[in-house]
């Protein structure tokens, strides 16, 4: 079924095949340099999963060759569309940089995104003294309002469950 949607140039298909090759899944070697090759063709099909991944490839050098700014750039683009873990990857990226600020303002959006990480990252920026108490407040209203959003009477009965 994977192949006959890969066939068929389906982005989320591809993305999921280069997974298996990564991790040498459904019976299929590990192979890192074909899962990128599937990653790249499923972000060029607009697979934000696609890009997050390849950043963390190529920003951790898991079984590519290490290129932080190549990795970075991949994040760019998923944080772009919405990607919440790139966006806090981003965060981590500009921390490790010593970019305080570009830090926090990158884990101000995944906050407020509902990333419960990247308000803990802004709580120790606080701590540090490189984010204000009001910048944490605003943090701590937007993970608030997003977790609240994402509440429903069908995922509180799944929890039950």
């Amino acid at each position: 079924m994977i192949q006959k949607r890969v066939r068929k140039r389906d982005a989320a298909a591809i993305n999921h095949l280069a997974g298996q090759y990564y991790l040498g899944q459904l019976g299929l070697t590990k192979d890192v340099p074909r899962a990128i090759e599937l990653w790249i063709e499923a972000a060029e099909l607009g697979s934000v999963d696609a890009h997050y991944k390849l950043g963390d490839t190529y920003y951790h050098g898991d079984g590519a060759q290490q290129d932080k700014p190549r990795g970075v750039h991949h994040w760019q683009e998923a944080a772009m569309k919405g990607d919440v873990w790139s966006r806090s990857c981003l965060g981590l990226a500009e921390y490790n940089q010593g970019n305080c600020k570009l830090a926090v303002q990158h884990w101000m959006i995944a906050a407020k995104m509902g990333d419960e990480d990247s308000l803990n990252s802004i709580k120790e920026m606080f701590i540090d003294g490189h984010a204000t108490k009001a910048r944490y407040a605003e943090a701590l209203r937007g993970y608030g309002d997003a977790v609240e959003e994402m509440k429903s009477h069908q995922r509180e009965e799944a929890k039950r469950l």
